[in-house]
């Protein structure tokens, strides 16, 4: 059943590609509409990027402020001579700073897949607007090549 599907899929496939060779301004459509749908779904990520990195930077800060008030501590522990105590507040500090670590680490990833996102928009747009451009050529030679034939037309040459 499943090379059934393959085999229709691939006909549906190749009918699609046939269709769009032979009506290019479908093609164009089709182009079009997908490149904005891209678009889109692109935009929704790099929306929910900038939530999870504002979430992260306020969980960052929640780590920093609970660092210091432990270094606080560990201090306090050691200067009243308390050496079980002090040791394991350190360790809970050392824990604390390597979740620090981890969280910073993981607001730079998504600073770095933020960035990608940006640049694969930045390509869309630019894809359009060369797009839009081929169009407007297009259209202009269209144009011309309607002028020339009624040219030739009214001079009687055709």
């Amino acid at each position: 059943m499943n090379s059934w599907l393959d085999q229709l899929e691939r006909e549906l496939d190749q009918r699609l590609s046939a269709f769009l060779r032979s009506n290019p301004l479908q093609a164009q459509r089709f182009q079009d509409q997908h490149r904005q749908d891209r678009a889109v779904a692109l935009q929704r990520q790099r929306e929910q990027l900038q939530q999870e990195a504002e979430q992260q930077r306020k969980r960052l800060i929640d780590v920093a402020e609970e660092i210091r008030s432990w270094t606080k501590r560990t201090k306090r522990a050691k200067q009243a001579g308390a050496n079980e105590l002090s040791r394991r507040a350190q360790t809970h500090l050392d824990g604390l700073m390597a979740q620090g670590r981890q969280q910073w680490s993981d607001l730079d990833n998504l600073g770095r897949r933020f960035g990608e996102v940006d640049a694969q928009l930045k390509d869309l747009a630019d894809q359009t607007a060369s797009s839009s451009s081929g169009l407007e050529q297009d259209w202009a030679l269209f144009e011309a090549e309607q002028e020339l034939e009624q040219l030739r037309h009214d001079k009687g040459l055709s």
